[in-house]
């Protein structure tokens, strides 16, 4: 006779500034959905960075992308430290998409002062698909600004978004 024990539902944060959402992005957080039973997607409001949208643009945008998963994803606005974010919503994790060897350094110091500051919350890195892998929302923001085609990299209503802040046709 086996015992049944009750899983505990799973919830995690998936931070980032999100300007704007990538495809990069949204795979990622449809890999975290094969694992997780919620994911928050927190903007973060970083006093270092000047965004091309504002905040309610790219909640908009990322809402957007996950109409279909909307009542496993949330997006929601954070600052401060990330790791008490995650606490106090109750997440088990932290999702942090790496792309290269060279995001892996930076984002082990973040994963290790967030476990020092409370280690009940995880750090998961997890990789976008190859055909993502190169993606950033700096790359995009600059191929768009100078005319360039991002439609395989965006959403489509993102690309549009990108269409009317530079404002091209």
């Amino acid at each position: 006779m086996s015992i049944l024990i009750p899983r505990r539902p799973t919830l995690v944060v998936y931070p980032g500034t999100f300007d704007p959402i990538t495809n990069g992005h949204t795979d990622i957080v449809r890999r975290a959905l094969h694992l997780f039973d919620k994911v928050i997607v927190a903007i973060a409001k970083n006093p270092n960075k000047t965004p091309l949208f504002s905040l309610e643009e790219r909640e908009d945008m990322i809402r957007k992308c996950f109409l279909d998963e909307s009542e496993r994803v949330e997006v929601d606005t954070t600052c401060g430290l990330l790791v008490e974010y995650a606490a106090g919503r109750g997440a088990s994790a932290i999702i942090r998409g790496l792309r290269a060897v060279s995001d892996f350094d930076y984002e082990m110091q973040l994963a290790l002062v967030n476990r020092k500051i409370d280690r009940e919350i995880d750090t998961i890195f997890l990789m976008p698909g190859l055909r993502w892998i190169f993606i950033s929302s700096t790359v995009v923001r600059d191929v768009a600004r100078h005319g360039g085609d991002v439609g395989e990299l965006v959403a489509p209503h993102v690309q549009i978004a990108l269409k009317k802040k530079f404002a091209w046709t």
